[in-house]
């Protein structure tokens, strides 16, 4: 007996509805990277191992999917001698091995895997730039629409392929480019129809001067992490965190104000500098935001909103200047729906030095969710026909193909049905297809030149020329 057909954990299959709402999302932000001059790049499904490995923390490396080489390692002892800590894998979890443990077991990865898949585009386009540095014109914007693979653990919203929208500028360190990317976001969800979202910045630098000037840089990253949650545990939550780890009363004092930071853009702006006045760094990053803050404020963003929010924290592992997240409106319950930041030396990673740049990415799958629950996708965003040409035989379906062929000229989706069975069966099918138009054809719209166009939702039914079958089906 046959086995059941599946898909492996964390992967999906999409319907064609579900697909021509993904296409019209990808267009949209596709359109829109390239009005803003960013240019379309693609990478290999799959890199060469020592590319990824290393580059994303322990967790990262572990997440990593590593692809085989040919040949059957597992039963030729002679070409390779199997670790001991396979065996333990077999009863222990990846997690609990030893390092003494780890080095072996990568040693061996190492030798029957040289290639992995992609775990985002960020590293392969590193990778790119360096490769491919002789050709490229810099400041180079590039944009980058492509899926990605982690080896997570699948639950809901999370998966194990998707796609990632990133588009970023390399070889400036311009603060233009951040105002632009700001912009960017505005006009993408402008475009989506998705009014109300917040653009929430923070800079890497303002977070190292606070921890600055409370006495606790050598706890930046247990500092942050516990400001980060200040929306999920309150203030009480937060302040008995950073406690335990170690960060003191006094410093905790000093940080007072940032529990309470409200006000417009301006107003946090200058308690910053009033918190920071003793931190270079913290200075430079304040000096930064009111760049940013300024010229957007005198260019002016469509239905965005561009807010400070100081307990902004993610990607402190290579973020160095501008940090982006941007928030779905209010009305939905759901994470970011995108963020970015500046990094001073994304290709130092492959030897080349002092090569800034800055981006954002587009969480699709996110987007997705958000016009579906907020019923913004078109109606004209479907992946069926305006109208499906009735077969009444070989005579009526050339008539019917000659119209078909004009119509496709315009653009218009139609079709005709491939068979000539039961008329009924035929509008069935186009009410499953939910094609809203049939035309039917028979012995007197071909002596007359016309066509019967039937509304299959009201039922009405009128007789057109072709100017009129084209005009109604537009």
């Amino acid at each position: 007996m046959a086995s059941k057909p599946s898909i492996p954990q964390g992967t999906r299959d999409f319907s064609p509805a579900e697909v021509s709402k993904r296409q019209y999302i990808i267009q949209t932000i596709k359109a829109n990277f390239e009005k803003f001059g960013f240019q379309p790049i693609e990478t290999p499904s799959f890199e060469n191992s020592d590319t990824l490995m290393g580059k994303y923390g322990e967790e990262g490396d572990r997440l990593i999917f590593k692809i085989l080489n040919s040949g059957n390692f597992f039963f030729n002892k002679n070409k390779i001698e199997l670790p001991e800590s396979l065996e333990i894998l077999q009863t222990n979890s990846a997690e609990t091995i030893n390092l003494d443990q780890r080095i072996e077991l990568n040693k061996f990865t190492g030798k029957i895997s040289e290639k992995a898949l992609r775990y985002d585009l960020t590293v392969p386009f590193a990778r790119y730039v360096v490769q491919h540095q002789n050709e490229i014109e810099f400041p180079f914007k590039r944009y980058q629409i492509q899926p990605v693979w982690r080896a997570d653990r699948p639950q809901k919203g999370r998966f194990r392929e998707f796609f990632q929208c990133d588009a970023d500028v390399v070889g400036s360190k311009s603060l233009w480019q951040e105002v632009e990317l700001v912009q960017l976001y505005d006009t993408v969800f402008t475009s989506l129809g998705l009014e109300g979202v917040t653009i929430k910045i923070n800079n890497r630098k303002i977070l190292s001067g606070i921890a600055e000037v409370i006495g606790a840089s050598d706890k930046l990253i247990d500092f942050t992490v516990a400001l980060d949650k200040l929306d999920k545990i309150g203030e009480d939550g937060v302040k008995k965190e950073m406690i335990e780890k170690g960060i003191s009363e006094n410093a905790l004092v000093k940080v007072q104000p940032l529990f309470s930071f409200s006000g417009t853009f301006a107003d946090k702006i200058n308690k910053l500098s009033n918190l920071l006045a003793e931190s270079e760094e913290g200075m430079k990053g304040v000096e930064e935001l009111k760049f940013i803050c300024d010229n957007v404020a005198t260019l002016g963003l469509s239905t965005a909103t561009l807010d400070l929010d100081v307990t902004l924290a993610r990607g402190l592992n290579y973020y160095t200047g501008a940090i982006f997240e941007v928030a779905a409106p209010k009305t939905v319950s759901i994470g970011s729906i995108g963020g970015g930041g500046r990094y001073d030396d994304l290709t130092g990673i492959f030897g080349l030095k002092n090569m800034s740049g800055v981006g954002i990415s587009f969480g699709l799958d996110r987007i997705y969710l958000v016009l579906e629950e907020l019923q913004l996708f078109p109606e004209t965003v479907a992946a069926t026909s305006k109208a499906l040409f009735v077969n009444y035989g070989d005579k009526e379906a050339l008539y019917a193909s000659q119209a078909i062929q004009k119509l496709r000229r315009e653009n218009i989706k139609v079709e005709l049905y491939p068979d000539n069975v039961k008329v009924g069966k035929q509008f069935q099918y186009a009410d499953k297809r939910l094609i809203p138009f049939a035309v039917l054809v028979g012995d007197q719209e071909i002596t007359s030149n016309s066509y019967a166009l039937k509304n299959l939702v009201t039922g009405e039914q009128v007789s057109v020329d072709f100017e009129g079958l084209k005009n109604s089906l537009l």
